[in-house]
C-alpha cells in the first residue's frame, strides 16, 4: 500500500513538473502581463514606429513579439491605404517573399524524418537532370557567353539548404547569373509564372553552377528547386504538402500560395521610393512583379518566395520551432532536426559574421558580442521588408512586417531590435 501510494505522489508531481510545459507549447494571446518583461520600455516600439511613420519614411507595418510563449507585443501601425485613411490591423497579410524558404526547407526535414532522402544524398536522385553538374570557368560580359569545368562533384541537399549549390538567383542575383538564367528563361519565383515548376527545374540543371558546389554562399533558387524536390518525393504539389503537413497542424490560417478571395481585403498594398525617396506605390509592371500575384491563381509554387501570411502566423512556426518541432498538440519535427537546422552548418561564415543553418542565418557569438541577439538566434526576411528572429536563449520570437522595398530609411528594424531586449528584465 506504502509502495502504490508513493507510486502515486511520483505520477502526480511527474505531472505537475510537465504540466506547465506542455501547456506553455501554444503562443498565450491573453493580456496578461509577465514578469520578464518590462511593458513602459516596450511601449518604446510604438514611439519609434510612428515617428517613422509620421515622417512618410514608411506608410505602415505591423511588429510582434512573444516572450516565453506569452504574446506581449503586437500591434498595426500606420495606414493599409495612405490615400483613404485605412489603418493597417495587425491580421494584414502580407507577401513574406524568402520566409517562404525556410518553411519549404521545415517540408524538407519532414521527408528527411520519414526516411525518405537523406541531407548529403546528390539530388540527381530525383532530378536526374542535376547530374554531373559543370561549373562556369571564364564568363564574357560582352556576349554572356562562357566557358566550363567539371564541378568536383554533385550537389546535396544540404548545399541547397544552406545556398551553397553553386546555384545563383534568376534577376536578383549576379550579373552573371541574371545573364546565363535569362537566356534559358528561368524564373526568379517572386511573382506569378503561369510554368511548370518541375519543367523549369529541369531546365536549371542543364544550366551552369555558379561555382563549385560546397565552396562558397550565394543567395539563388535553391529553394525553389527544395520545393520541387518535396514535388517529386512526396507525390504532391507543394501548396498541399505544407498545407497537409505543417499549416493545418499547426494551425497556420492565414498562410497561402493562393490567396482566397475572401481574404484578399486584408492583403497589404506594396510600395517603393521614387529617385527622391518618396513613397510611391509598386506598379503592376515594376520589377517584373505584379504585386496583385498572390491572388492570382497559380501552379508554379516557389519554395523560396511565393508565399504571403501575416506575423501571427509565421509566429506560430518559430513557436514551433523553439519548442523543437511541437506545437498545437501536433509534432511537425523532431527535436535533432530543429537542432540541425538552427545549427551552423558552414564551414566559412557566409556574410564574415555568422554561420547558416538549414534554412536560417544563424548568429555567432562574434555577431552577438556586437548586437543584442543572443548567439544561435535563427533569422532572415523577405524582399519586401519582411524581417524575423527567434532567440532560443531568451526563448523570443520577434517580427517585423512591412511592404516596402527598397527602403532608404531601413534602420527601423535595428532600433526594433534595441527597443525589444531593452524590454527585457
Amino acid at each position: 500500500m506504502k509502495y502504490r501510494s508513493l507510486n502515486t505522489i511520483v505520477v502526480v508531481m511527474s505531472f505537475l513538473l510537465i504540466a506547465p510545459f506542455a501547456r506553455a507549447q501554444e503562443i498565450d494571446v491573453n493580456s496578461k502581463q509577465i514578469t520578464s518583461v518590462n511593458y513602459d520600455r516596450l511601449k518604446r516600439i510604438d514611439t519609434l514606429v510612428n515617428d517613422y511613420i509620421s515622417k512618410n519614411f514608411l506608410t505602415g507595418a505591423v511588429t510582434l513579439v512573444v516572450k516565453d510563449n506569452h504574446l506581449v507585443q503586437y500591434k498595426g501601425y500606420g495606414f493599409s491605404s495612405p490615400e483613404s485613411k485605412k489603418p493597417l490591423e495587425r491580421d494584414a497579410i502580407f507577401r513574406i517573399m524568402s520566409q517562404t524558404k525556410a518553411i519549404t526547407s521545415a517540408g524538407i526535414m519532414i521527408l528527411y524524418e520519414q526516411g525518405k532522402l537523406l541531407l548529403d544524398e546528390p539530388i540527381a536522385d530525383f532530378i536526374p537532370e542535376f547530374k554531373d553538374p559543370v561549373v562556369i570557368d571564364k564568363f564574357n560580359v560582352a556576349d554572356t557567353t562562357y566557358t566550363t569545368v567539371p564541378a568536383k562533384r554533385n550537389i546535396t541537399f544540404r548545399d541547397l539548404l544552406t545556398h551553397s549549390s553553386g546555384i545563383g538567383y534568376a534577376d536578383i542575383g549576379t550579373p552573371m547569373a541574371n545573364a546565363v538564367y535569362s537566356k534559358a528563361a528561368i524564373p526568379s519565383g517572386l511573382g506569378y509564372f503561369d510554368e511548370s515548376l518541375l519543367g523549369k527545374m529541369k531546365a536549371l540543371g542543364k544550366l551552369p553552377l555558379m561555382f563549385q558546389p560546397g565552396e562558397k554562399f550565394e543567395y539563388g533558387l535553391n529553394s525553389d528547386l527544395l520545393g520541387c524536390l518535396i514535388e517529386v518525393i512526396s507525390g504532391r504539389n507543394l501548396e498541399d504538402f505544407l498545407r497537409q503537413n505543417i499549416f493545418e497542424p499547426l494551425g497556420m490560417k492565414d498562410t497561402y500560395f493562393n490567396l482566397p478571395q475572401s481574404k484578399a481585403n486584408r492583403l497589404a498594398p506594396v510600395y517603393t521610393e521614387d529617385s527622391l525617396h518618396h513613397i510611391i506605390k509598386w506598379s503592376h509592371t515594376f520589377r517584373h512583379i505584379d504585386p496583385d500575384y498572390p491572388v492570382m491563381k497559380k501552379k508554379y509554387f516557389s519554395g523560396g518566395a511565393g508565399l504571403s501570411s501575416t506575423a501571427f502566423d509565421y509566429a506560430i512556426f518559430l513557436q514551433m520551432m523553439l519548442n523543437g518541432g511541437i506545437y498545437n498538440k501536433h509534432r511537425i519535427l523532431s527535436p535533432r532536426s530543429v537542432e540541425l537546422m538552427t545549427s551552423g552548418q558552414l564551414d566559412f561564415l557566409y556574410n564574415g559574421v555568422d554561420n547558416f543553418g538549414l534554412g536560417f542565418a544563424i548568429t555567432s557569438a562574434k555577431s552577438a558580442a556586437r548586437n543584442p541577439r543572443n548567439e544561435g538566434s535563427f533569422a532572415w526576411g523577405g524582399y519586401y521588408g519582411t524581417i524575423y528572429w527567434a532567440d532560443p536563449k531568451e526563448h523570443l520570437v520577434c517580427l517585423i512586417m512591412t511592404q516596402h522595398t527598397p527602403n532608404s530609411h531601413g534602420d527601423m528594424a535595428s532600433k526594433f531590435e534595441t527597443l525589444v531586449y531593452g524590454s527585457l528584465k
